[in-house]
């Protein structure tokens, strides 16, 4: 039962699973606040999607600091990626999928701590509101924040385009490693 939580080479295990489907569960969450709110203007439903954004973005900071980690311990036993220039690209594809899910919520915490505004997550007050703004911390993260989400997206449209080109023009097995059921046991012959 213990190797269903760990990676196993031929697929990932639970927990690389439920970090996976929970991340893509809140950043879907944080970008259909935006989205809807960029195509129909604000209204209750983007106050309702929005209304959560800093939390979730606290928990995606968490989340992919412990993902990270918990990838960098089953290094070895993680399914492999292509040879070749496909498994670079691949490789190069979630260390920057990483690279930004980290970076997009530290800029967003950064221009909270330096701004007036305060901050408070989960009800609790982190940073007091009325402080001097402190622009070194706000300004790299207006500046950076938005466009690095939005390339987050078509980072995230491309890594679903592939799972799609894998699964239905390659017709290979790489979205049963992380979505698929788990083999069943061979028979010993």
């Amino acid at each position: 039962m213990a190797h269903r939580w760990r990676d196993n080479g031929l697929r990932y295990g639970l927990v690389t699973r439920i970090f996976h489907w929970n991340m893509a569960f809140i950043i879907c969450w944080q970008f259909s606040g935006i989205v809807v709110n960029r195509l129909f203007g604000r209204s209750a439903l983007t106050d309702l999607l929005n209304m959560t954004h800093g939390e979730l973005g606290a928990a995606i900071l968490v989340l992919a600091a412990l993902r990270a980690i918990w990838g960098f311990y089953n290094l070895r036993n993680r399914p492999p990626h292509e040879q070749g220039a496909l498994g670079l690209a691949a490789r190069a594809g979630h260390a920057l999928l990483y690279l930004l899910m980290l970076a997009i919520p530290a800029l967003a915490l950064l221009r909270a701590t330096g701004s007036e505004w305060g901050l408070a997550l989960f009800g609790f007050e982190i940073v007091p509101r009325g402080n001097e703004r402190v622009e070194w911390m706000v300004a790299p993260a207006n500046l950076l924040h938005g466009a690095l989400a939005w390339t987050l997206l078509a980072m995230i449209a491309g890594h679903i385009a592939m799972v799609l080109i894998h699964r239905f023009v390659w017709k290979d097995e790489v979205l049963r490693r992380m979505a698929g059921p788990a083999p069943l046991p061979q028979a010993a012959e």
